[in-house]
């Protein structure tokens, strides 16, 4: 499959990292949090979704497949990456939740957000994670404290599994950034999202090694 990019070391443990509704793999984001995570051991594995290879393609912004085609496509992506073993996988934020959505795949071990997208901001009431709270596989949800896609206030009233570990990004919006007053700087928050996730990555493969 053509569409793939990887980063890291070659025997690193493996992370399937999909991409959000507006940007694809290629992504000032994407690349800098692999980036980051290669330097952490981490293997990552970067590909577009059908719409963003045809945007690619002809330079035509569209919106995102609907939810079946992509999954269809981030299964076949896990298929060819895989090799039989089962993978951690995720993405960002509409990335994350597909990803998300494939927790009972065999071939998946665990999962990892960043930036949940619970609702479209502004309109909590259109809620996209009730199966977060039926989640059986581990699964880390890395989120800016005031993301409008899911504020740090707002997971009072979120059912989650308790499977699921909520990691909040100090004053991160959708993508970490903070603001200037807040003392924070968007790298540092990057470098601290990918520090907690290469982490998560490494532990459930230590937990896979130990176990074996």
């Amino acid at each position: 499959m053509t569409n793939l990019v990887f980063d890291g070391p070659e025997q690193g443990p493996l992370f399937l990292f999909a991409h959000g509704a507006g940007a694809g793999m290629d992504h000032d984001f994407m690349q800098d949090m692999a980036t980051r995570l290669a330097a952490k051991g981490i293997r990552v594995v970067r590909f577009n979704f059908p719409y963003m290879v045809k945007r690619a393609e002809d330079g035509k912004k569209r919106p995102p497949d609907r939810a079946p085609k992509l999954l269809e496509a981030m299964t076949q992506v896990i298929k060819d990456v895989a090799n039989g073993q089962p993978i951690v996988i995720g993405g960002k934020s509409m990335g994350g939740r597909m990803a998300s959505l494939l927790s009972e795949h065999e071939l998946v071990k665990s999962i990892a957000c960043l930036g949940f997208p619970f609702h479209p901001p502004g309109k909590p009431e259109n809620f996209k994670g009730d199966h977060l709270a039926t989640m059986d596989k581990p699964c880390l949800i890395l989120q800016g404290e005031r993301d409008t896609f899911g504020k740090q206030e707002e997971f009072a009233d979120f059912a989650l599994s308790d499977k699921v570990e909520v990691s909040f990004v100090p004053d991160g919006d959708h993508s970490f950034k903070p603001r200037k007053s807040s003392g924070f700087t968007e790298a540092q928050n990057r470098q601290m999202a990918a520090d907690r996730l290469a982490l998560f990555i490494k532990g459930i493969n230590d937990m896979e090694e130990a176990s074996a």
